[in-house]
This record gives C-alpha cells, sequence and structure tokens, in this order.
C-alpha cells in the first residue's frame, strides 16, 4: 500500500498569471514567494508553495501528495503499474520546478492527474502573507470524479486513504492522518479540481474574511457555515479562471481507530451545513488532459 504523508501543493494553468496572482495574495492572503520562468509560487506555511500558477491554457494541471522517502516512491511507481496505471516519472527540470526532490506522475480512473512527491523544499521563514486572514495551513484539496464510490476504491485499494464520512454517492471525505479530511472527492461530470482549503485560525478569522470578501464583490459559493462532518466552519469564494478557495476553522481530527465512516443523506436540510444555509456545490477548475510527460506540462 502506498502511504501518503501529506498534500503537498496543487498547480493550476493560468491564461492572465497577473490577475491570478494578485488575487491570491492580496485576496486570499498567501505570501507570493517569486516568480521563475512563467511560474509564480505562493504559500501559506512551511511548504515552499502550495499553489504554483503556471502561466498557459487555463485549468488544474496536478495535485501533489508527499511520500516519506525515494524508496517509497519506487515502491509506489511499482505498484502503481502492478495496479496497470500508467506512470510518468519525473525528471530534473519538472523536480526543480516542483521544489522537490523527485516525483512521478499519473492519472486516477477519471482524468485527475496526481504527483507523488519526495523531499518538497520548505521555507523556515514567517510567512509574509498578503493580508490578515487568520491563515494557518493548507488544510485540503479536492477533486471531481462522475463516480465517488469508484474513486474511493481507487483510494482505499492503493492508497492509505480511509473514509471519515460520506454524503451520499455526492462526496467521500477521506483522511490519510488523524485530519477528517486532507482529500475529497466530488461527484462532477469530469476530472477537476472542486476547491482548495486553507485552515484559519479563528470563527473570527472566517466572519471577517466573509465581510471582506463580500464588500470587494467577490462571490461568495457556501458560507459562512457548518459542517456536519468535519465540524468545521467554512467558507467557499471564487477566484479567477474557476479556481475555488475556502476558509474553514475548527477541523475534526480522527484518533479513535474504532471510527467507522457517517452516511449523510444529501436531501436532509443539514446535510452540508449545520446552519442550514443555502448550499451550493462549489465550482470545478476543469482539469488538464494529461497529453504530455511532467517535463512539458510544467514548462
Amino acid at each position: 500500500m502506498i502511504e501518503l504523508q501529506d498534500i503537498a501543493y496543487v498547480r493550476s494553468g493560468v491564461a492572465d498569471l497577473p490577475t491570478a496572482v494578485d488575487f491570491a495574495v492580496n485576496v486570499v492572503g498567501l505570501e507570493l514567494v517569486g516568480h521563475v520562468d512563467g511560474h509564480a509560487y505562493l504559500r501559506a506555511d512551511t511548504r515552499h508553495h502550495c499553489l504554483a500558477f503556471v502561466e498557459g491554457r487555463s485549468g488544474v494541471l496536478s495535485s501533489g501528495f508527499t511520500l516519506i522517502d525515494e524508496d517509497a516512491l519506487a515502491a509506489a511507481e511499482s505498484e502503481l503499474e502492478a495496479a496497470g496505471v500508467k506512470v510518468i516519472r519525473g525528471d530534473r527540470a519538472g523536480a526543480t520546478a516542483r521544489h522537490v526532490r523527485d516525483y512521478l506522475a499519473f492519472e486516477d480512473p477519471f482524468g485527475n492527474v496526481v504527483e507523488l512527491v519526495v523531499d518538497q523544499s520548505r521555507l523556515p521563514g514567517p510567512v509574509r502573507f498578503g493580508r490578515t486572514a487568520g491563515i494557518t495551513e493548507f488544510g485540503h484539496l479536492c477533486l471531481d470524479a462522475p463516480d465517488v464510490r469508484v474513486a474511493y476504491r481507487f483510494w482505499s485499494s492503493l492508497f492509505n486513504a480511509r473514509a471519515s464520512d460520506w454524503i451520499g454517492d455526492m462526496a467521500c471525505l477521506m483522511r490519510i492522518d488523524p485530519v477528517h479530511h486532507k482529500l475529497a472527492v466530488f461527484k462532477g461530470d469530469g476530472p477537476g479540481l472542486c476547491h482548495i482549503n486553507f485552515q484559519v485560525e479563528s470563527i473570527d478569522d472566517v466572519m471577517r474574511s466573509w465581510h471582506f470578501l463580500t464588500e470587494r464583490g467577490v462571490e461568495i459559493e457556501m458560507g459562512p457555515g457548518r459542517h456536519p462532518q468535519s465540524s468545521a466552519i467554512f467558507l467557499y469564494f471564487k477566484g479567477p479562471e474557476g479556481l475555488t478557495y475556502e476558509y474553514s476553522y475548527g477541523v475534526r481530527r480522527i484518533t479513535d481507530e474504532t471510527w467507522r465512516p457517517r452516511y449523510f443523506d444529501p436531501a436532509e436540510p443539514d446535510a452540508i451545513d449545520l446552519w442550514r444555509g443555502p448550499t451550493k456545490r462549489p465550482g470545478t477548475q476543469t482539469q488538464i488532459p494529461f497529453t504530455a510527460e511532467p517535463r512539458e506540462a510544467g514548462r
């Protein structure tokens, strides 16, 4: 079994790089680490970056997860290939662009491009946030899949992902450590990135950002509200080029090994939001097809 250690990053293709960066820094509050060869790197914690914008075609390029070491990467390559999954090993230029020692890439059963990386670079200095949003870390990422049950079987049979909770056949929330979910899969028409999440320090940060965003005309997709599954207080909002961001506070941690996934009926009025506010499925940034090796896709 492939042991995912943590989420690493999201790589997002953008047609208008300055606008995407401006929003990520001055609205979301991330730190711009730097621009290199059409890449803009943004961070929220000690990771060198959690979000990379790559100038070019608009859409999500890949989502990354960390493994413990190079032996684990080699073993993952073998396990994926034995399961019939096509794997492409990254090259030196691609690893440099991702600020990792080594990596590989593959597609899930629906065409979501996933990268497994080792030795993701860390920046020890304090984060210089673009604005005070209370961000503490890159929290989780959410992919789309036409069949959530098939997606779960893929992630749970090959990887150490475990279902924490189900929202009907609409969503599966999965953990790879005690955090309620680091990976979620939502039902969608095709592959794509449903949203990326940033944890914040307090409910006050969520509410202040809600006012900040509404005052600036940013589209609020859902919230403020409280998810009954993770107990987190949430706020989803739309950024440029179809990228949805989420702030949340108070996510549940599961330390009880006897935990069993719960089933929430999405038809119930409080299945998504305990506060019974209006709910709307977050939008998706479409996956760019995996038609090239990582060194080409990551120029």
